[in-house]
């Protein structure tokens, strides 16, 4: 059985990458178009739909970069938001046990993704096997806050005990 503190710091750490991959996802949101221009040159490695519809995503954000810049200012709120959710698990990192709620709300947000993926992606005609890349987001980072929230349950079992 581990200990109180190793609890602790294996609930640290998950937070620590969930924090730090929330923080990657939304930063990359703001050089989206050179990110879909880099995407866009490689391809053609991909199944024929995948480039045609990288293709497609291309061609739409360079010509609304082009005609429209100002679209693009919801995508660097979207990259804001990321970032401000991140600093919300700083909470559980100090203290994992009274700050349970944010991991709970992680995983609500988490398991939030799927719903809006296939309700909105249906609605603005993504792909199918798009969404599922979008669905998959609120998977992998439902996992670690999962793992953290059943940590977290023990850590404060220990602590009824003292």
């Amino acid at each position: 059985m581990k200990t109180q503190q190793q609890l602790i710091t294996t609930t640290r750490r998950w937070i620590s990458a969930f924090i730090i991959f929330l923080i990657i996802s939304g930063v990359t949101a703001f050089p989206l178009e050179w990110e879909l221009s880099n995407l866009h040159d490689i391809s053609h490695i991909a199944p024929s739909y995948i480039s045609a519809w990288i293709s497609n995503v291309y061609d739409a954000i360079k010509y609304t970069n082009t005609k429209y810049p100002f679209m693009s200012y919801g995508t660097d709120w979207l990259a804001f938001a990321h970032i401000v959710i991140a600093t919300a698990f700083i909470g559980p990192l100090k203290d994992p046990v009274r700050n349970i709620w944010v991991v709970q709300f992680g995983m609500i947000a988490c398991a939030m993704v799927l719903p809006l993926a296939f309700i909105c992606g249906t609605i603005r005609h993504i792909p199918f096997y798009w969404q599922l890349v979008d669905c998959s987001f609120g998977v992998l980072g439902f996992i670690p806050l999962y793992i953290c929230y059943k940590t977290i349950l023990k850590i404060e079992k220990l602590n009824t005990f003292k």
